[in-house]
């Protein structure tokens, strides 16, 4: 995106303010008419007054018929929509890239940052009439612990104990300090149901909504909680989420009126939607990225000038071209965006270089590997497209890459984090080391690229261990340049997420973090008539 845009999202995310948004773009020779049209659109937004009722239709890509209600077992945005409408966690991780209170009242951090005190919010119900406590959070907490299969379980390896101080307090203690512990607690999988509560397919939360409806991979209905905690917050009567997976098909769903809401809009038709006046584009830059994972242990990509030899042969600018219409950055090869105050600004970049690939390949000393590629629009819309061009751009180089190209129903279950080649994507973290240990940590259930390096493994310790930010930065700028010159994965593409929604919808704002303003969309968003 230009840096112009790129600074008229920070300013409307809060992350920078109207000073500074004024000096930023008049230093990019921004003219005073558009100036003065973006710093008017912000407030107009920020001035507007929520409307309570009606349904929210949100057409929605990332559904599957193998999902379930059980946080832990979420992985694409349908499931995070819905977690996020009938669940609440303890922290939010908000627009502004910071955490916020939530079922968390407020909490403090010892020294070490190895010891967390959460102070628990006091009057807040579930579903069932509970009142939620210390117990609740204890409970939650642990269902990331020991033997699950949880999404969070890699984040919570380092969590030794949770225990309860009061009916409102809860400490936990980490084998070892973490600065960002906070952050790993806005995780879309951490999220709060009554002590003992197991029967997914009645879900009992405290958020503003209970299930009316669940069809897997299909729909899923929801009516407005009448005793949510939550001051002006959940405005709608109703959320009625549709799976669309096809792209097509999602956004003549938002045009024709069947939906009011959508995410991922192809970036092809970005601007056929920005022409039409009854509809707009909600864009953010943030730690979305596609990745091409190779298994680090397993032949042939245990080969370290193979794995260069692959990353020189896939051209980034031509996938930016072809699938994103130039909104999106190239990748580094690490999972760690521009907008991350942490990313590593002095790693030179990896770019095309089909001469560069045909040394590495015959470095390597393989000839003719198996390199076959599995592949899904189910991990996101232009993953077969994106598939295709790097093995045209890799046969250029001689080196010959196949496909396999994979059903959409049940490719979270089948393929990935099964294949040892294949493409995914990440929708980022809200911190650096988050990022890098749910993803590269060396016994991270999702580290789909088996990655163990013993430097990275010490400097994560140490980064996330650390307080001291002036420390903490070359920790993290020396892991992303072991993944850029070491890792399995190949990271060709940071995209700007692209939602869209009619004009009637109010509330949809930009967030770096994921899609549908972070998976809050059912929360925030209201009907304007």
């Amino acid at each position: 995106m230009v840096e112009l845009d790129y600074w008229h999202q920070q300013h409307a995310q809060g992350r920078i303010g109207r000073r500074e948004f004024l000096g930023r773009a008049a230093a990019l020779g921004a003219g005073a008419a558009v100036i003065g049209r973006m710093v008017a659109d912000v407030e107009a937004r920020a001035a507007e007054t929520p409307r309570s009722g009606g349904t929210l239709r949100l057409g929605l890509a990332g559904g599957s018929t193998t999902d379930s209600l059980d946080p832990g077992t979420y992985t694409d945005s349908v499931m995070i929509d819905a977690g996020h409408a009938l669940f609440n966690g303890l922290v939010e991780w908000r627009a502004d890239g910071k955490p916020h209170p939530e079922i968390a009242e407020s909490w403090e951090v010892k020294p070490g940052a190895a010891e967390w005190i959460f102070n628990i919010r006091k009057g807040v119900t579930f579903s069932n009439g509970k009142t939620l406590d210390a117990d609740d959070v204890v409970y939650s907490l642990n269902m990331h612990r020991g033997k699950t299969k949880s999404g969070a379980a890699g984040p919570f390896k380092a969590v030794s104990d949770v225990k309860k101080l009061s009916p409102n307090q809860v400490q936990v203690t980490l084998a070892s300090g973490d600065a960002d512990f906070a952050y790993v607690l806005t995780d879309y999988h951490v999220l709060m149901v009554p002590d003992g509560f197991a029967d997914w397919s009645k879900p009992v939360g405290s958020g503003g909504y209970i299930l009316e409806k669940f069809d897997p991979g299909v729909r899923i209905t929801a009516k407005r909680n009448p005793n949510y905690w939550k001051q002006g917050r959940a405005h709608v009567d109703a959320v009625d989420i549709t799976v669309i997976n096809d792209s097509s098909a999602r956004l003549n769903a938002l045009m024709t009126g069947q939906v009011d809401a959508i995410n991922r809009v192809d970036p092809k038709f970005v601007r056929t939607v920005q022409k039409n006046p009854k509809f707009e584009i909600v864009r953010a830059p943030g730690g979305w990225h596609a990745v091409i994972s190779m298994m680090h242990d397993r032949p042939p990509f245990d080969n370290h000038e193979l794995r260069l030899a692959l990353k020189y042969g896939i051209d980034r600018e031509q996938v930016i071209r072809a699938l994103f219409s130039g909104l999106a950055t190239a990748g580094n090869d690490h999972p760690i965006p521009k907008t991350d105050p942490y990313w590593n600004s002095e790693l030179p970049q990896i770019r095309y270089d089909a001469d560069k690939a045909k040394f590495h390949m015959k470095k390597s000393g393989l000839t003719n590997p198996p390199l076959v590629l599995q592949c899904s629009d189910a991990a996101f819309s232009g993953a077969v497209q994106m598939a295709e061009l790097f093995q045209q751009s890799a046969g250029k180089a001689g080196i010959r890459v196949q496909i396999k190209k994979e059903p959409a129903d049940g490719f979270w279950d089948n393929v990935w984090l099964k294949g040892p080649f294949v493409t995914s994507y990440w929708g980022g973290r809200a911190a650096a080391t988050q990022m890098l240990a749910v993803a590269y940590g060396p016994d991270a259930p999702w580290n789909e690229s088996h990655f163990k390096n013993p430097r990275f493994t010490e400097l994560l310790a140490a980064a996330r261990a650390e307080t001291d930010e002036a420390k903490r930065k070359p920790m993290i700028w020396e892991m992303q340049a072991i993944l850029h010159d070491d890792g399995a994965t190949i990271v060709p593409v940071f995209r700007d997420w692209l939602d869209g929604h009619n004009k009637n919808v109010g509330g949809h704002t930009p967030h770096g973090g994921f899609d549908m303003d972070n998976g809050y969309i059912a929360e925030n968003a209201w009907l304007k008539s």
